[in-house]
This record gives structure tokens, sequence and C-alpha cells, in this order.
């Protein structure tokens, strides 16, 4: 009897060739099944293992949050802490969810998003809070005009820490997460996480004072000053500070996509977005400087404006990773790693959904319908970092390891094939009723025969590529 390894290494399509560059060297033959895993090689060094860098950012943020607590507590008081933790926690959840909306095309991990919203809440905040305190008693002493020192620190001061500060998350995750930064999308969500954890502790402090201030002057109701504050900085501008660090996870975004041998460019995108943060920061800040009216002209006229400007840009950059999918899957379809309905499916929201619901529902028990409906979401996501990666290497902005990534995710989606082929396929098939739109010169090559190894529960590999969908979407794939 053959070995089931042989006859699987055998049974894999051949990897298709970008344009008409020679990649058969750089990519060589597909690993062992031993060596699907693709664990980082071991060092000696303590402070390279993943383990003790994690454990330092985590130990290190929690110290920024506690020492964040304590000073805002101590300018807020306890009840003033309270009032404001309980008023700006309200905008949060929202604007998480709406980042996270934004990310389901390729969701990133939760770590990255985690961190991004820490690191604004702890490390930016108590950034913040110290060199602004400093830099502006330092003016008021040098120019003997603390009314002049308040205005310039929050005009000029505050905007170049407070960006700064925040722009030093998108810079480590851009730098040390560099496979899960593939692109605008990720520039914009990390960026978002990271300021609306800043603007949480921000409106923390300003609500908290503003209770305290009510309390002094025995104001309640809607003429109280923690109202008014609440109406400005959580009703009517709760995405002020997400929309000025969104500018710098564009420059970040942009610079993710460009081509590696524009240097120059890669550097000069996120300088250019974070110098924008700064500018539009500045002019929030200093709005009250022009008149009665100044804070909403400069509201009406410039925030309205530019946060719409930026949500259509975070659609538009969402639709493309869409798009990409649809231009670059049908290359793999046609070597036979996908079915030649996938990369319609894998384009549609809507029909990537269904294919989670059909795998879902094919399983006899809800335990593994569960674990179904996860290996599809995971190869989704595979597919997306798949097709994103092939565009970027059309760009020229992948490195020597896209062999390396590319083996990589496609084994991924070969050891999820099983489940995920057959929902993707029927599902492509029920949200349209067009044959599917990428033709090609060969049909594609069959899965091949022998065992597979595919993801869940030991499904053979097809003889040939699945060819159509249970008579009802509620019986299991045959």
């Amino acid at each position: 009897m053959s070995d089931p390894s042989v006859r699987y290494q055998q049974a894999r399509p051949a990897v298709p060739v970008l344009h008409e560059q020679r990649l058969d060297e750089v990519l060589g033959a597909a690993p062992e099944r031993g060596q699907w895993r693709y664990r980082p090689r071991r060092v000696g060094m303590v402070w390279r293992s993943k383990v003790f860098r994690a454990g330092a950012v985590i130990v290190a943020l929690v110290l920024c949050g506690l020492v964040i607590l304590a000073l805002v507590r101590e300018q807020t008081g306890p009840e003033g802490f309270l009032v404001g933790l309980g008023l700006a926690v309200l905008p949060v959840p929202l604007l998480m969810a709406a980042f996270r909306w934004l990310d389901r095309v390729e969701p990133g991990p939760w770590r990255n998003l985690i961190f991004s919203f820490a690191w604004g809440a702890c490390a930016a905040a108590l950034v913040a809070i110290i060199a602004n305190s400093f830099a502006t008693r330092w003016i008021a002493t040098a120019t003997a005009d603390p009314a002049g020192a308040d205005t310039l620190g929050a005009t000029v001061i505050a905007p170049v820490v407070e960006e700064s500060a925040k722009a030093a998350a998108v810079l480590l995750i851009f730098l040390f997460r560099r496979r899960e930064f593939g692109g605008v999308v990720d520039g914009i969500v990390v960026a978002g996480f990271t300021a609306t954890g800043f603007a949480f502790t921000e409106n923390i402090l300003y609500l908290g004072n503003a209770f305290g201030e009510d309390q002094q002057l025995g104001s309640s109701g809607f003429a109280s000053v923690t109202a008014g504050t609440f109406f400005v900085r959580i009703v009517m501008s709760p995405f002020a500070h997400p929309l000025f660090t969104v500018l710098t996870g564009l420059g970040f975004g942009f610079a993710a996509v460009s081509a590696r041998r524009h240097r120059g460019r890669r550097i000069a995108l996120p300088v250019l977005g974070l110098l924008l943060a700064m500018g539009l920061h500045a002019l929030w800040n200093g709005s009250s400087a022009f008149g009665p009216y100044g804070f909403y002209a400069v509201y009406g006229i410039v925030m309205v404006p530019a946060f719409g400007l930026v949500t259509w840009l975070a659609i538009w950059s969402r639709q493309r990773e869409l798009r990409t999918l649809a231009a670059e899957l049908p290359a793999y379809a046609a070597a036979g790693w996908l079915t030649p309905a996938e990369p319609t499916a894998l384009s549609s929201m809507r029909a990537r959904g269904m294919a989670r619901d059909l795998a879902r529902h094919w399983q006899q028990d809800r335990t593994r319908g569960r674990a179904a409906a996860r290996a599809v979401a995971e190869y989704e996501s595979f597919a997306t970092s798949l097709a994103g990666l092939r565009r970027r290497a059309r760009h020229g902005a992948v490195g020597p390891n896209f062999g390396a990534r590319e083996r990589e995710l496609l084994h991924h989606l070969w050891q999820r094939r099983d489940i995920a082929a057959p929902a993707l396929t029927h599902a492509a098939r029920l949200t349209s009723h067009r044959p599917p739109t990428h033709h090609y010169r060969h049909r594609p090559p069959p899965y091949g025969n022998g065992h597979g190894y595919g993801y869940g529960y030991g499904a053979p590999v097809p003889q040939q590529p699945y060819s159509g969908p249970p008579h009802s979407h509620r019986r299991p794939p045959q």
C-alpha cells in the first residue's frame, strides 16, 4: 500500500505563475504534512521570544493604565470619575462595531485591535497628559501669560503630542505585524481602534471635570456643564479623534501597498498622513479662536465633509478588496486549488455569510456545525489574504518571502477545502442565477486521487472538482 502523504502530494495542483515571471525556483515544492504549521525558528535570546515580548507589552500597558487611572481619578475625584466613565463608554461599542464591520472582508486578529485600543487608552493618553501639562506650564512660566499658554498648548502642542502618540501604535503594528497589515482598510481599522481608546480616556477626564464643576456651581439638568460637554463630545463629535488618526492610518495603508522600490514614497506617505492628522486636529482645537460661531463653522465646513470623505474612502477600499478577490482568485481556480464558482462566492459578502450558514446547517450537531462554520470563515480569510498577496506581488510590494507565504496560505486553504468548497459553491449558485463570469482556456485540473488531509472530519478528496450543491441546503454534501 502506498503512503497516503505521497498520494496527497501528487494530488495537489500546481501553483499558478504570476505573469511571465519564473517563480518555480522561488515557490519550489510544498512542505510535507508535518511542516504545515509554520513555526518560527527558535533562538536563544530571551527577548526574541514571542511570549516574552507579548508579556512585556502587556505589563507595560497595564502599568500605563494604572498610572493614567490614578491621574484621571485625582483630577476628577471619585464621583466625577464614575460619572465620566459611565458616559464616556457609550460611543465606544458603536465605533468599534463600525470599524470591525469595515474589516469583515479580511478580519484582522483581535490581538492587534485590543493592543491598539489599549495603547490609545493607556499609553498614548498617559504620554499626552504628561507632555501637554509639562509643555503648557513651561510656556506659561516663560511667557508669564497663562491664558496664552493654554491656547498655544491646545492648538499646537496637543495635536503634535497626541497624534504622534497614537501613530506609534499604527507604526508598531506596521513594523512587527506586517503580515497582518496589508492595505488601506487595515490602516483605517488599526488607527480607528487606537483613537477610540484615546478618546475614551480623554472623555472620562473632560466629563468628570465637568461634573465636578457642576457640583461646585450647583448646576444640573440640560443647562449643566456636564450636559453641554456630553452633547459636544459624545453626540456631535464622537468621530473627531478617530477621524484625525485615520488620516495617519491611511498613510500607512497606502505605504503598505506601494512598491518596495519606492522607498521614499513608503516613508513619505505615513509622514504626510501624520501631518494631515496634526493639522486637522489643530484646526478643530483652535476653532474657538475664530469667534463665537467658529466651532460650528469648522464643524460644518471642515469636519463633516472630511468625515464623509474618509468614510467613502473606507467603504471604497472595502469594495476594492472584494474586487481583488474576483480578479486574482480565478488563477488558482484554473490551477485546481479552488472550484470555478469559489471566486464569485468569495467576492460577495452575502455569499460568504450564506456559506458559513450552510456549513453549519449541514452538520448533524451544533458543535460540529460551529466548527464547520469556523472552518469556512477561516477559509474565506485565508483566500482574501492570498488574493491580496498576489495583487501586491503584481505591484512589486512583496519581498522575497512571497513564495513561502503563498504556499502557506494555499496549505491553509487545502486543509479546509473539504468543508468550505461545497458550501461556497452552493452559496454562489444560491446568490446568483448566472454561471461564473470567469472562463478559462483550459479546464481546471481535478484535485486528484488519494486521501487528502482536509480540515474538520476527514472527508476524502473528490475525484473531480465539486460539480453541484446537494438537493437540500440542509443536507450535508455527498
